[in-house]
């Protein structure tokens, strides 16, 4: 049974992606559930987008470590048959590309692109044809952490979304809050055009994944909630715990 552990609590979402079950269970908490989505993304054009496809069925791996990526790839491929073997890392990025009809090979125990790189290798053999799915702002751990030739292909690129800055301002200063962040694009945009108005201490702040951690501590921010488990729902459980404790 949910309990009333959120009450008086305000827990904001920055990221792209709007998830009801996530709002469902802050608001069942006793929360009130926000959506201030801070990046957005569109797809990203290119004079590779032909070659890529047209060399599609040369690959043996096809690796994607985001939502966005599965869904602009496909975007991009339309109704092209996929042969290749997929690589996933993360359990959003699983499910969508089940969603897609595409079933996952591989995918490393820890949803950290680290840990692929460590994992990934012990799974394959000789020298695998591999080509990485990415948006604009991916890092550079899987095409330099693999011990073989990994090709990549940018079919997204993430923006900075200001529209929602001022009534993210005045949620937060007027309200309990504890902000959500998912990806390093989104602490980057709060940094630029929320903190130097009302700073950090206001909020209490929850990162999902080491990489958006370090991007908020690298800033000096103090990271209050970082579940192991690098997923919505890890998270929310987590602040609903801290709450608990309190």
């Amino acid at each position: 049974m949910p309990t009333k552990v959120l009450a008086g609590q305000t827990i904001v979402l920055t990221g792209t992606k709007k998830t009801q079950s996530i709002m469902d269970a802050i608001e069942n908490h006793g929360g009130r559930a926000a959506v201030f989505p801070l990046i957005t993304t569109r797809q990203f054009h290119s004079s590779q987008d032909e070659i890529n496809k047209q060399q599609l069925h040369n690959y043996d791996w096809l690796i994607f470590t985001s939502q966005n990526a599965v869904d602009y790839f496909i975007k991009k491929i339309g109704s092209m048959r996929v042969e290749a073997k997929i690589a996933s890392v993360g359990e959003k990025t699983t499910k969508a590309l089940a969603d897609v009809g595409l079933s996952v090979a591989f995918s490393p125990t820890i949803y950290s692109a680290d840990y692929f790189v460590r994992e990934f290798p012990t799974i394959v053999s000789g020298q695998p044809k591999c080509l990485f799915i990415r948006g604009d702002q991916a890092k550079s751990t899987i095409k330099e952490g693999l011990p073989f030739c990994v090709d990549e292909w940018t079919v997204y690129e993430t923006i900075a979304n200001i529209t929602q800055i001022p009534a993210l301002i005045d949620c937060v200063q007027h309200e309990n809050v504890t902000v959500i962040f998912a990806s390093p694009s989104a602490v980057q945009v709060f940094h630029e055009h929320v903190a130097p108005l009302i700073g950090w201490q206001q909020i209490r702040v929850a990162a999902i994944g080491h990489i958006t951690a370090k991007a908020l501590q690298d800033l000096q921010v103090e990271v209050a909630i970082q579940p192991a488990v690098y997923t919505m729902e890890a998270v929310l459980q987590a602040i609903i715990l801290s709450e608990g404790q309190r």
